[in-house]
Formats: structure tokens, sequence, C-alpha cells
């Protein structure tokens, strides 16, 4: 009788897949907590049951609740910055690009209501947290070059104004969406409408666009 030889076996890849899948749920469940609690009421506990893993798993992939925190943080950045890579607007002509990255920034916030709070967290932590990731101004660089870009591309074809500065642009762009979801509920009650129905916020997505565009307008001489 001849002896089968060995057959290796998948216990490596299947510990790597489960543990792909529990540091996800872990940054998922971290997002949730810290949004909703802030730092200093963020619980590791609690954060560990969000997740359905063990506290132990936590601490051995992500450390202290310092990092875990700092490890969200990162990766809420990295999201936003995919999808912006994703839009290839180099693809389209300057006011085609900036619309569908003023949409794109508006509907992250909308459709993440998590990230402007995480965003409020880490500012009243004075950004202590963000100041100790070493590749955030890296990972934020390149957003300024597509937007100089498209910018560039719009001067040179004569329908933008030559004098706008990117980093204040996406500032202004990023306010338009942030400061309505962030704030959706209070002026809802203020103003007496429900901001969060469908039409409000097409409405309030396509002023956000047009704001935009005629503020990068050449002015008529």
């Amino acid at each position: 009788m001849i002896a089968r030889p060995p057959q290796p076996s998948a216990e490596p890849a299947k510990r790597t897949r489960n543990s792909a899948r529990t540091k996800a749920a872990i940054l998922v469940a971290g997002r949730a907590e810290f949004a909703e609690r802030g730092f200093e009421g963020a619980r590791v506990d609690a954060i560990a049951e969000r997740a359905g893993a063990n506290k132990r798993l936590l601490y051995h992939y992500f450390g202290n609740k310092e990092d875990l925190y700092r490890a969200v943080l990162r990766d809420a950045y990295e999201e936003i910055r995919r999808g912006e890579r994703a839009l290839s607007l180099d693809q389209y002509g300057p006011a085609d690009a900036m619309d569908r990255l003023v949409r794109f920034t508006f509907r992250h916030f909308l459709a993440n209501p998590w990230f402007p709070r995480l965003l409020g967290t880490e500012n009243i932590e004075n950004a202590r947290f963000l100041k100790t990731l070493p590749d955030i101004k890296a990972l934020h660089s390149p957003l300024v070059g597509q937007i100089t870009a498209i910018l560039k591309r719009g001067a040179e074809s004569g329908i933008f104004r030559r004098d706008v500065d990117p980093v204040q642009l996406y500032i202004s762009i990023a306010a338009l969406g942030f400061f309505y979801v962030s704030n959706m509920a209070t002026l809802s009650v203020i103003f007496d409408r429900d901001l969060s129905g469908v039409a409000m916020v097409q409405e309030r997505e396509a002023q956000a666009v047009q704001m935009v565009i005629d503020y990068l307008k050449t002015q008529p001489e």
C-alpha cells in the first residue's frame, strides 16, 4: 500500500482571512464607538463587543486604546482618499471634474455620518492624535495635486479663474457637506424642515455644486 504524502494544511490561509476580517470589524466598531462617545468616553470593552471580537485580539492587533484610535483615524482618511482617486477626475473636463468632486465629497459625508463626528472628536482633542501620524500629510498631498491639476486645466481653457488656492477651495468643498451633515438635526428643528429628506438633500447637493462652479468661473470684464 502506497502511503499518501501529507496534504498541506489550509489553516494559515484561513487564519489570515480571519485576522483580516477581525481587524476590519474592530476598525468599524471603533469608528462607531469613538464617533458616538468621543475618545475619552469610548471603551475598549464596548468596541470588542461591537466587533464580536475577543478583547485580547484587539490589543494584539492594535495595541492600546490610543493606538486603536489612531488606526481608526488613519483608516477614515484613507477611505475618503481612495474614493477620490477612484473618481479618475483627469478623464473629465475641468467643470465636470469639479462637479464630480463636490458631489462625491458631499455624498461621502452623507453616507458616513460617523466621519464628521469622528473629525469633531479629533478637533476637540486639538488634533493631538492626528499630529502623531507620520504619513498623514503624504496621504493628503495627492488630493491637493489633483485639485491643482483641475484648476490649471480650467484656467488654461479659459473657464476658471487663475487665483484659486487649491487648499482653500477644498476646505470650502468639504465645509459645504460637513456642516450640513453634522448639523442636520438642529437645522431641521430650527427651520422646521426635514433636511434628511431626499428632496432637501438633492437640493443641497445641487446648490453646493453650483456655488463652487460659480466661484471658479472667470469673471466677465
